[in-house]
């Protein structure tokens, strides 16, 4: 049982496969989230692949930090996945009338003893979602300007 989860999901008028390949190009994550700075693929990486890894620079505030995380999930138009340290990651892509329902969520399995300290669980959930939220409408914003 995650220590920490949440979800968000829109609706975008646009294929699964445009919305998918907006994703999974981890590269362009700084222009959807608002706590990815940037995000580039290491280790021979050029693409989503499981088992690839990127390195990912965020930032919250004053606070920054970064992480590599590992793809998990490369599902063409239906799923993208990866794991940082103690969280996945997931985003869905399920067709729906003429565009596509897009999903992403997080599982925090061990939340880290000094987050717990510095943003506990009941106020950072909320504003993960929030985040998520964010992501999602500029993923729709970009998703559907490319029609």
């Amino acid at each position: 049982m995650p220590e920490l989860a949440g979800e968000a999901a829109t609706y975008v008028e646009a294929p699964p496969d445009r919305c998918y390949a907006l994703v999974a190009d981890v590269t362009r994550m700084a222009e959807w989230s608002p706590e990815t700075v940037r995000a580039r693929w290491v280790g021979g990486a050029t693409g989503p692949a499981v088992g690839a890894r990127f390195r990912g620079t965020n930032k919250q505030g004053i606070i920054r930090w970064s992480t590599t995380p590992e793809v998990l999930v490369v599902a063409p138009s239906r799923e993208f996945a990866f794991r940082t340290k103690e969280t996945v990651w997931r985003y869905r892509f399920e067709p729906e009338g003429t565009g596509t329902r897009i999903t992403e969520s997080f599982e925090v399995e061990h939340y880290p003893w000094y987050l717990k300290v510095v943003a506990p669980a009941s106020r950072r959930q909320p504003e993960m979602v929030e985040g998520m939220r964010t992501t999602l409408e500029r993923i729709k914003a970009a998703a559907e300007a490319a029609a």
